[in-house]
């Protein structure tokens, strides 16, 4: 994979005819909300929840999202859930969007979580036409739903090759920022800066942003330089694990509270309760003076460590 990274110059976006699909990603459609309503539109008619559950997972799996080459074992493992919670047209929408990307450590059975997303609130709106597949352009919008998946699998793949080499995503979230220009120019909540803290704007615009540059390096030491080691040699890959932390502390420093610090937290905090528990005493008190600091929401989960 890391030879790949070297590939990344000169990233073809959709076209190549030698490139395998990069995505391994399960979806689901929960309407279980909709039963609940006293909308004209009721789910007797199943069919269309199975029908775009299946677009989707074409719609990922199927698209060619690079250049590279991809064996089947090294397609990213993801998934992807849409609940809905209004109907209000035959082909409209509404709910919620999830997305999961977990990544492979290396010489392990394990796999560690990356991005773990939930969308605020129901404003996640969008036509779906079962009668017509799902397109999408970079530099167009099409829909809000092929836009929002492509924008997810964008993020998806910058996290992923940033933690195999150092800013190795940085392809990908320009283009997932190309998106959430594009997209931002229509008429959906959900893209731009003043809808909301969680706004699609604001993850990608964390990832772009030359002043939480350090962002990259987190995924870096905490996955290929952490992680991945954890098998040949502990006490390196802790350290590197603590190395990943600071650079989190960097980027908290310039901005507090900031959306992709909070994230990575989200995902990874009970991973790296599990990992130093038994560690040093010292590595435990460099850990909790860390997390003290950037989120202090997160200091009771270190109740146990004998911190003095």
């Amino acid at each position: 994979m890391l030879k790949k990274l070297s590939m990344l110059l000169i990233l073809s976006v959709f076209f190549s005819a030698v490139s395998a699909q990069e995505f391994r990603c399960g979806v689901t459609v929960n309407y279980q909300k909709l039963q609940t309503t006293t909308q004209q539109y009721e789910t007797g008619d199943l069919k269309i929840f199975e029908t775009m559950k299946r677009s989707i997972e074409d719609f990922v799996n199927e698209r060619h999202w690079t250049n590279l080459e991809f064996e089947q074992i090294e397609r990213l493992d993801c998934s992807i859930s849409i609940i809905l919670s209004q109907r209000t047209s035959a082909t409209d929408f509404g709910g919620q969007i999830s997305v999961q990307l977990r990544r492979p450590i290396y010489n392990s059975n394990y796999t560690s979580g990356v991005f773990n997303y939930l969308e605020n609130g129901n404003d996640f709106l969008f036509s779906f036409d079962e009668s017509r597949p799902l397109e999408f352009d970079p530099n167009s919008f099409y829909d809000n739903l092929s836009s929002t998946l492509a924008y997810y699998c964008y993020i998806m793949l910058g996290l992923y090759f940033d933690s195999y080499g150092p800013n190795g995503g940085q392809p990908f979230f320009e283009m997932a920022q190309n998106i959430a220009i594009t997209a931002g120019s229509a008429a959906y909540k959900g893209w731009k800066a003043s809808d909301s803290q969680k706004a699609r704007y604001w993850f990608v615009e964390n990832h772009t942003n030359s002043a939480y540059e350090a962002l990259h390096s987190v995924y870096y030491y905490y996955y290929r330089l952490g992680l991945d080691n954890m098998t040949k040699d502990q006490p390196t890959a802790r350290r590197n694990i603590i190395q990943s932390l600071r650079y989190l502390q960097q980027v908290h420093k310039k901005r507090s509270n900031l959306l992709s610090v909070t994230q990575f937290l989200d995902v990874n905090m009970a991973e790296i309760v599990s990992i130093f528990t038994p560690a040093p005493a010292e590595e435990q008190k460099e850990i909790y003076d860390i997390i003290k600091e950037i989120s202090p929401i997160n200091v009771s989960k270190l109740k146990d460590w004998n911190i003095k």
